[in-house]
């Protein structure tokens, strides 16, 4: 199978992308050290979960454009579980600027 300009570049695009995702799964994990100092920042702590699957979905993409490995659904369950724990985030931050935290 040869692969031709267009698939090597959408391919190196993915696997940037997931790097990319990899170096703010870093910054957030630091966020997340102050988020336990401070109780304001506690949203970043579903943030993170949300980073982690962004990255998956990132790496089967990369996988998937290289002929690898490939399984249709398991992208779309994945962009779904991140925007599952995105939502959690921004709620979980609503409730503490609006001051409605336990």
């Amino acid at each position: 199978m040869a692969f031709g300009i267009y698939d090597w570049i959408y391919g190196i695009a993915q696997f940037a992308a997931a790097f990319l995702a990899i170096v703010a799964g870093v910054i957030a994990l630091s966020m997340l050290k102050v988020s336990h100092q401070k109780r304001i920042l506690r949203g970043w702590k579903w943030a993170v979960v949300a980073l982690f699957f962004f990255m998956l979905v990132e790496v089967v993409g990369a996988l998937k454009t290289f002929g690898i490995w490939s399984t249709p659904y398991l992208t779309h369950v994945l962009a779904g579980v991140v925007l599952l724990f995105l939502i959690a985030a921004l709620v979980v931050q609503g409730h503490i600027k609006e001051g409605c935290e336990r």
